[in-house]
């Protein structure tokens, strides 16, 4: 128990400072409660029967604190709202992150040709992304399993949850995830964070890993990706040459769900023609 508490609070702390990053004043709240469930990990794991009665206690206090924070952030961001309506500029949010299959983040394109008045570009752009999709989807599935990832600055794996949009894309390419059912389905968040010796031991047998370079940039080599974490050097896909790395555009151009697919799907097919010029996907190049 000890050691999920002490995970979970660097998941925890890593929001927290995404947070701060966006520009949230109340931040520190949460990297508050991160470095006090850190603490509480430590104590589980030296003391794990003396820890019971604090463990009940701080989770209580966890609780309320992140509720009143939780109500905190929303209250702000619901007073921006009032005051930008007070101004009389209209007030739209777009939620296409929420959703869990990847056509239906391009299908908000129709929402903007309807506010823009562009309702059959809009249509044309989305009937494309489909004709993709479709026709990726109709081969059979390859069953090679990928891992995607990235390495945070304190050593942890953030990998994508299992319902998210990434693995689903994967899933259509004629790949499977290597993380099954990882997360909560029922959850709006679409990553977690792990120690990296659970992730070896999920994920070092996947025939692809891909390397998320949208948080800490593109990687150009394998020697760069194994001086971030030199346990990867035992993938099955690193002793084999199947290292990918995004561009890091990769989730600035939902509207390009299709090609994004199609890269995954070229990169499965280990055909050296397919695998030439893609966008949204490379590999990384072997030491000489």
């Amino acid at each position: 128990i000890g050691i999920v508490v002490l995970v979970q609070s660097f998941g925890i702390l890593e929001h927290g400072l995404e947070t701060k990053f966006l520009g949230y004043k109340i931040w520190w709240v949460t990297a508050l409660i991160a470095v006090v469930m850190a603490i509480l990990g430590i104590i589980i794991i030296v003391n794990p029967f003396g820890a019971v009665s604090a463990a009940m206690k701080f989770t209580g206090v966890v609780l309320v604190i992140q509720g009143i924070s939780d109500i905190i952030t929303r209250y702000k961001a619901n007073k921006v709202i009032e005051k930008m309506k007070s101004f009389h500029i209209p007030v739209f949010i777009d939620l296409s992150s929420y959703e869990k299959h990847p056509l239906g983040r391009v299908e908000w394109v129709k929402v903007y040709g309807l506010l823009l008045g562009k309702e059959e570009e809009a249509k044309a752009i989305f009937d494309r992304q489909c004709e993709i999709v479709d026709q990726i989807g109709a081969e059979a599935s390859s069953g090679k399993t990928v891992a995607f990832f990235y390495i945070t600055s304190n050593q942890m794996v953030s990998v994508r949850n299992s319902n998210d949009y990434v693995p689903k894309m994967i899933e259509i390419a004629g790949g499977r995830y290597i993380f099954e059912n990882l997360g909560d389905e029922n959850s709006r968040r679409s990553s977690m964070t792990m120690q990296m010796e659970e992730f070896y031991g999920k994920a070092k047998d996947a025939d692809y890993i891909v390397y998320n370079s949208t948080i800490d940039g593109e990687l150009e080599t394998v020697h760069e990706l194994l001086d971030k974490e030199p346990m990867l050097k035992d993938f099955k896909a690193v002793q084999n040459g199947n290292v990918w790395c995004t561009t890091q555009n990769l989730y600035q151009e939902c509207m390009s769900i299709g090609g994004m697919i199609e890269d995954f799907h070229r990169m499965l097919s280990d055909d050296p023609d397919m695998q030439k010029d893609m966008t949204y996907i490379y590999r990384l190049k072997q030491e000489e």
